[in-house]
């Protein structure tokens, strides 16, 4: 059994952030100690992972509990969450491709940056380096 701070070392999240995705539902079987102190079973750790997941694509909170209750309902509901699965998917897909985009840009200015550095050449591409209008005219 974990507690909440053994989980949010494992997981890599702040304790913090599971007491609130506790509270809203997210892990249903938590039970607690003599203490009152959440205890995470192996399994209630899988319930972790996937919320971490779902909210990782930005899932919101309304949709990961509406997953979390179809799975408790069982098996009549797998075609639905095989939906919730499929459409988080493609919006992961979709982030995906564009912090690739991301990425591209940052490594064309990193090799931009350290042309500049290796070679000591100035910034011609800042703004503040071009000369304004009133600098043209004096």
């Amino acid at each position: 059994m974990y507690t909440i701070k053994d989980v949010a070392e494992k997981m890599e999240l702040s304790e913090h952030t599971l007491r609130f995705w506790a509270k809203s539902g997210f892990f249903p079987f938590v039970k607690r100690n003599a203490n009152n102190i959440r205890m995470f079973s192996e399994n209630d750790l899988e319930w972790v992972k996937i919320v971490k997941c779902l909210r990782a694509v930005g899932t919101e909170n309304k949709a990961i509990k509406r997953y979390i209750d179809l799975c408790i309902v069982g098996d009549s509901t797998i075609a639905e969450r095989y939906s919730i699965i499929q459409e988080t998917k493609a919006r992961a897909l979709k982030q995906q491709e564009e912090l690739t985009k991301q990425l591209a840009m940052l490594e064309y200015k990193e090799n931009f940056y350290k042309n500049l550095i290796k070679n000591n050449l100035k910034d011609t591409w800042n703004p503040m380096n071009k000369p304004t209008l009133e600098d043209e005219a004096v």
